[in-house]
Order: C-alpha cells, then structure tokens, then sequence
C-alpha cells in the first residue's frame, strides 16, 4: 500500500500545534477532581464510591461513544467532528463553574467524556493518514500533551480554588483550553484534516474487530493497563491526604507524576521507534509501573516522590505505546484508526470501572493498599501478555473471510 508523505515545513508546524492544543483538552475534566476531592466531599457530603463516579462516568462514556467516533467523521467530516467535540467539551468545563449538585457535575462529567471520545476516535486516524508508518513520534507528541493536561490540571486547581472561589472555579476554568484549541483547529487547511479517499471508500474493507482475538487481545491491554493511569489520577492524591498531606501538596506531587508522564510521553515512542519490535520497551514501563505501586503499598510516605516518579515514567509510556501497537497492525489509515478506535472502546470501559471499584475497596477496608496491590498483580500479568506482541506475528492477526491480510502491517 503507498505510504502517505508526512506533512512539511510549515504545514507540520501548524498540525503539530492543533495536536498539542487538542491534546491539553483531554484530560483536565478527570485531573482537576482528584486535588480537590476533599473539600467537594465535605460540601456535597459523598462517599469515596460516589465521587468515583466523576471520574468513571467521563471515562465509561468515553469507552461507548468510541465505537461510532469514525462513523460520525465519516458523516460531517473531521473537521467538523473534532470542532464539535471542542466545543461540547469546553462547555462542560464551563458549566462546572454554575454546579449546584452533585448532579450537574455528574452530568458534566459525561458531556466532558463524549467530547473527548470523539477526538480521541479521530486524531489517531488522522495522524496515521498524515505520517504512515512514522506515526510513532506525532503519536508520542499527541499523548504527551494529553498528559501535560493533566499535570497542568492537578497541579494548578487547587490553587485556583484556594483564590478564586473554590472547587467550582478550579473545575470549571478548564474551558479556557477549548477556546484556544477550537478557532486553531478551525483555521487548518482542510487537506490535514482528511483521512483520505482511500479511507472512507466502501470498497476498503471494514473490519468486524470483534471477530479477531487479536483486537480482543489488544483492548484487554490497553484497558488494564489504562485501569493503572485512571486510578492513579483518581485516588492519589486523596490517598495522601488521608496520610496527613495537605491537598494542594498532595496535587503538587499529582502534578509531579503527570509531568513525568509528559516526559515518558516522549521518550518511550522515541525509543520504541528504534526498531518495529516495541516489547522491550513496554516491559521497562509496566516494570517501573508494578514497582511504583508496591511502593504505595509497602512504604508510601518512606519515599513518595520515587513511588511518583516510578508511576509517572511508567503511565506516561504506556499509553501511547497501547495505541501505537493497534497502529501497527494495520496499514490502511481508516483501518488501523477503527482498530484503534475499537480497542480504547473497549478498553476505556474497563477502565472506566477501576476507580471505582478501588473506591468501593476503600470504603470496605479504610485503605486504598488493596487497590494498588491488585494493579501491580494486573501489571505484571500484562509484562506476560507484552511478549506476545512480536512484528513478525501481526500479518496472520486480521486476514478476510478467505485468508488473505488485509492491508497488514
């Protein structure tokens, strides 16, 4: 299959700025919660399960909304998806500021998820069309900035709060992001915003990913390894409160980590570009991941900062290598972006579920220990599962109905 040219000079400038801004979106509605959980507990008078839901719901509703992302692109175009999707998630933060209940941020919650889905369904498909198989490094660039958000987010919101009017603002004040993202998306030529006509021509197939324990195989990675970041972001920082830190020391060392998941975002696709082989790489990760959260467990306030760093460097690489590894499978730009639109259906829907079920552990037992000791038995699980993602075996993975590969990497 001919290989796309990956856009030049000034064209991968202004692509790569979208990208970024785009990025920064995607996460603040769920980052912003963890720092200022405390004082909106205290005022809406919520379990631990309860206020798990604000961070479960956005993620659930993302998992649902990814299996028909492509077909509404497919429909208004992708300029116009990934502009509406800005637009519903700028104003779900914006509505933050007016919450009157628990209810309304719930609600919240789900509108910020739909918006996020459908960027998250499409952006992957875009760069594939734009770069082929160099898309490991925009890749790295799109979910670094994904994790800039949150660090930005979870170190910056109680500080708002605290000067400008409490959790409602530091919710809420998100919707800045948006508003910058949207008129820059709006603004691209629309030959980088297409997928190509290849893509979205019905003589392409379109795989059933359901059929293929590959996808199957895929998504549970993606999900469980996933589980890792959405409970990291959810309960961290309460879980130091509870130790005796202050929040916003406590959203400090939040910030600390997701920073390191900028830095992780980078690297790890850098050095997983090396070679078509990413294995080594992920086992590095979901080994620094395991050993950060045995620390949570074993000796959490004996040294914090190197369980944070651990996690950060873990979280950081492995999400971007999860959807990398669905890129690789499939050449064609259309395929391999339903193929990864498919997996993080599936996956944030497993996801979606962990925080608050580490949340129902923590009401039962007092304690988030079991939540971190369950995810690191997870992590080493996938270290397993990793060695079977071997190059040479994707071409048998996805073939028709008559056995032969369709447009395979």
């Amino acid at each position: 299959m001919h290989q796309p040219h990956p856009p030049a000079g000034r064209a991968r400038l202004w692509l790569s700025a979208c990208v970024i801004l785009i990025g920064l979106n995607l996460r603040p509605s769920m980052a912003a919660v963890g720092p200022l959980l405390a004082e909106l507990r205290g005022e809406l008078g919520i379990s631990f399960a309860s206020a798990a839901l604000l961070t479960l719901l956005p993620v659930m509703s993302i998992g649902l909304a990814m299996f028909v992302g492509l077909d509404i692109a497919r429909r208004f175009g992708v300029r116009r998806s990934i502009g509406l999707a800005l637009l519903l998630l700028g104003s779900a933060s914006l509505a933050r500021l007016f919450s009157v209940g628990v209810l309304d941020l719930l609600l919240s919650a789900c509108a910020a998820g739909l918006g996020i889905a459908q960027i998250q369904a499409l952006l992957p498909a875009l760069l594939k069309a734009r770069y082929g198989q160099q898309v490991a490094l925009p890749m790295g660039l799109y979910v670094t900035a994904i994790m800039a958000g949150a660090a930005l987010a979870a170190g910056l919101a109680p500080s708002v709060a605290e000067f400008g009017g409490g959790w409602r603002t530091g919710l809420g004040i998100w919707a800045w992001l948006a508003a910058l993202a949207l008129p820059l998306w709006l603004s691209l030529p629309p030959g980088l915003t297409r997928l190509g006509d290849a893509s979205w021509n019905a003589d392409v197939p379109r795989l059933r990913f359901s059929r293929y324990p590959r996808a199957w195989l895929l998504a549970l990675f993606f999900g469980l390894g996933t589980a890792g970041y959405t409970c990291v972001l959810a309960w961290l920082a309460p879980y130091f409160v509870e130790l005796g830190w202050h929040r916003q020391q406590a959203g400090l060392l939040l910030a600390f980590l997701t920073g390191l998941e900028v830095l992780s975002g980078l690297l790890s696709p850098w050095l997983a570009s090396r070679s078509n082989d990413r294995r080594a790489v992920l086992g590095g990760l979901l080994s620094l991941i395991c050993a950060g959260l045995l620390g949570l467990v074993l000796a959490p306030l004996a040294a914090p900062w190197l369980w944070a760093t651990l996690l950060g460097l873990g979280i950081g690489g492995l999400f971007p290598l999860s959807l990398i590894l669905c890129l690789d499978h499939l050449d064609d730009p259309h395929q391999a972006g339903g193929l990864t639109a498919w997996v993080q259906g599936i996956g944030y829907l497993i996801a979606g579920l962990s925080p608050w079920l580490a949340g129902l552990l923590r009401d039962a037992l007092g304690s988030f220990s079991a939540a971190w000791l369950t995810l690191a038995g997870i992590m080493l699980l996938l270290l397993l599962a990793s060695w079977r993602f071997a190059p040479r075996d994707y071409a048998r993975h996805f073939l028709n109905d008559g056995g032969q590969t369709l447009s395979v990497g």
